[in-house]
């Protein structure tokens, strides 16, 4: 009988350390918020090191981006022409966020900011980078970045007045209504008024 221990061979998986990842993600920023949740705690529940969490997104930002489905979701819209994208950007934003659960980018940004201002603005800096990169194939022009940046505050304002404070007539709105009102602001603020 041999003494010598068993030597098993790692297998190496990256999607499947990936889906890991971007699972233990979820739960740990849906469970303590952005601000709270830490790489170490998500590489702890994903069953990986902090290293290997970081060789796959780089910052805690770029990880929250990944993960949640809001900032996820965003080229899904891009497919299609200009005219009709502030229709898409509306429906699709009322539908994630209707479905939310206190679990989207934009909630977790306002939560954020008054906890850890820090934390917030490397979110916001990460967000907008994002909404550039998968907005500027179809908004062009010389103040585009501008127009994008536009975009994002009111979305971000839309979020805290209706799924954050839940208070007034934009929280009392039907959801059908806001898409309504949304698709109007949106190319006004995309392409100018109608």
């Amino acid at each position: 009988m041999s003494t010598e221990p068993i030597v098993r061979k790692r297998r190496r998986d990256p999607e499947a350390s990936r889906a890991a990842i971007l699972d233990a993600a979820r739960a740990a920023f849906a469970e303590r918020g952005y601000a709270r949740a830490t790489i170490r705690e998500i590489a702890q529940r994903a069953g990986v090191t902090h290293g290997l969490v970081m060789r796959h997104f780089s910052s805690k930002e770029q990880l929250f981006i990944a993960a949640m489905p809001g900032a996820r979701d965003l080229e899904t819209l891009m497919p299609g022409t200009p005219e009709t994208l502030p229709e898409r950007i509306a429906q699709a934003f009322v539908d994630r966020m209707e479905n939310a659960d206190g679990n989207d980018p934009f909630i977790a940004l306002i939560r954020s900011a008054a906890s850890d201002e820090r934390a917030a603005t490397n979110l916001y800096l990460a967000m907008r980078q994002h909404s550039i990169d998968a907005y500027s194939a179809l908004i062009t022009g010389a103040d585009a970045e501008e127009r994008i940046d536009l975009l994002g505050a009111y979305l971000i304002g839309v979020t805290f007045s209706r799924y954050v404070v839940k208070n007034g007539p934009l929280a009392d709105m039907a959801p059908e209504r806001l898409v309504h009102h949304l698709t109007g602001t949106v190319h006004s603020i995309l392409f100018g008024s109608r």
